[in-house]
């Protein structure tokens, strides 16, 4: 982030002496990215550094490690993430859906929040939580942010944090990647504002409402995801939250899909302006997410408001469908559902989507969705996405275009 944050207290000038409870030495930690080199936080803790743990560290109970389907054959896939049971917590409850070298998309769909003393920490990679359903509490170090639908949240890896649901239930798209994930950079001018004519407005990010340090003794576990999914379990015997203040670019923040304030021509344009995150070096690695918000269809009298058939040959393309009112897939689609597109293969429109599309010049969308592009990068299925997957995905095609020809 280019805004710098200042929250709780600290000492005036960085590295120096400072005492937030008498005669108690508060011990600084530097948050970074890019060795100390790319954005970075700098935190004080109360009385502990977050290197002491009371327990040698143990395997954990769960892991994420990721089982590829043993069907290579290539097809495009549609994910019925809805058919997906609730269980679990945000953590223990996440199941990986696709993932390559540097990103994995999952979902989570808990019933309950994480226990008091049970914290998580992605070690490996930063995460972005596009919550489809639910509302609650992420509460980190940093602070807390209160969670709702259409809230995409972005945590920084190597973050300690905590799930607590004030809802039932919820439901989360987790898309994780190697790189820092950020406001697309050719967004921002030389002062780190968002150029006037961006899609994005940096200040309407949802920082961490700063929380008192939490000064507390007992049995503290942190689940520290490492090495291609692997959990270890830490312990503390102090709360994990103990910071009494913080500054820099490197934090949590919430952003909702609503403030991605939507831009139209006279004509169909191209994803790209759809784009709200970026991470890694676009376009040659990492991944663009982009945000389908409703918004004026093109008004040219012969606009065809449907996407063309493509090819995006370096890209790999995942669709979250936050809702079903996409055109291009009606009728094949549901809430919720996953379209995931290699780019070894061309996609289109289905049936006669395209010609229907034209009543819908100059008029609303009222389509929601996330989607995700990778940059030479390739992902790979899962097992547990295999066996949610729309066995017949792949003919639909040609089953669409059949049904509308038999119809004329």
């Amino acid at each position: 982030m280019a805004m710098i944050l200042k929250q709780g207290k600290l000492p005036q000038t960085p590295h120096t002496e400072y005492y937030a409870v008498p005669d108690v030495l508060s011990l600084e930690e530097i948050h970074g990215s890019y060795g100390f080199s790319g954005p970075h936080s700098r935190k004080m803790h109360l009385r502990s550094y977050p290197t002491e743990q009371s327990k040698p560290p143990r395997k954990g109970d769960f892991n994420f490690l990721l089982k590829i389907t043993p069907d290579d054959i290539l097809q495009p896939y549609h994910i019925l993430t809805n058919d997906i049971p609730y269980e679990g917590d945000a953590v223990t409850g996440r199941k990986p859906l696709l993932f390559g070298n540097s990103v994995v998309v999952s979902v989570s769909k808990p019933v309950k929040s994480m226990a008091e003393n049970m914290f998580f920490r992605n070690g490996e990679k930063h995460e972005i939580y596009y919550v489809q359903n639910g509302n609650g509490t992420l509460k980190t170090e940093y602070g807390n942010i209160p969670f709702r639908n259409g809230l995409y949240i972005i945590i920084p890896k190597g973050t300690t944090c905590q799930f607590e649901l004030d809802s039932k239930n919820a439901y989360f798209l987790i898309i994780e990647s190697n790189y820092p994930v950020t406001f697309p950079p050719h967004y921002m001018n030389s002062g780190g504002q968002a150029y006037l004519m961006a899609p994005v407005v940096e200040t309407e990010i949802e920082s961490p409402v700063f929380q008192e340090p939490v000064d507390k003794k007992g049995e503290f576990l942190i689940n520290v995801k490492h090495s291609k999914g692997i959990i270890t379990t830490l312990t503390w015997s102090h709360h994990p939250f103990d910071v009494v203040g913080w500054e820099g670019s490197f934090y949590p923040f919430g952003f909702h899909i609503s403030n991605h304030h939507g831009i139209t021509r006279e004509i169909h344009t191209a994803p790209p302006v759809h784009q709200t995150f970026q991470s890694g070096n676009v376009p040659n690695n990492g991944f663009s997410l982009c945000s389908f918000v409703s918004q004026m269809e093109g008004w040219h009298p012969k606009e065809i408001p449907a996407p063309y058939a493509h090819s995006n040959v370096d890209s790999d393309e995942v669709m979250f469908f936050s809702n079903s009112e996409y055109g291009a897939r009606e009728s094949i689609i549901k809430e919720g559902s996953i379209t995931f597109h290699s780019g070894s293969i061309p996609h289109s429109p289905h049936g006669d989507a395209a010609l229907k599309s034209t009543h819908d010049r100059g008029k609303i969308s009222k389509r929601l969705a996330v989607m995700l592009d990778t940059y030479f990068e390739s992902l790979s299925v899962t097992e547990a996405a295999y066996n949610f997957r729309d066995k017949n995905y792949a003919m639909s095609w040609y089953n669409a275009a059949n049904k509308t020809k038999a119809s004329v």
